[in-house]
């Protein structure tokens, strides 16, 4: 080998391990990639199962509020029906 040869020889080596830990890394991130992919899904439908429970929730209390609503009038009669008599 001539002495031009060698640190070529030694470039390619270092760009030849330099490959390999390249395609490890990509290997490693995309395992980080997809981890959270499937972490972002879980709190997707975490999301949307909390949305559905808060518009069940939502309608629960609407319904309770109009048959409190409800209540109160009809007592309110009977109070004012018991004032007259």
């Amino acid at each position: 080998m001539t002495s031009r040869m060698i640190p070529l020889a030694l470039l390619g080596g270092c760009l030849a391990l330099t490959g390999c830990a390249t395609t490890k890394d990509l290997e490693s991130l995309r395992a980080d990639v997809k981890d959270v992919r499937a972490v972002a899904e879980k709190a997707a439908s975490d999301a949307a199962t909390a949305k559905a429970d808060a518009a069940n929730a939502t309608a629960t209390a609407n319904a309770a509020k109009q048959e409190s609503d409800e209540t109160a009038a009809k007592i309110d009669r009977m109070f004012k029906k018991a004032m007259y008599k």
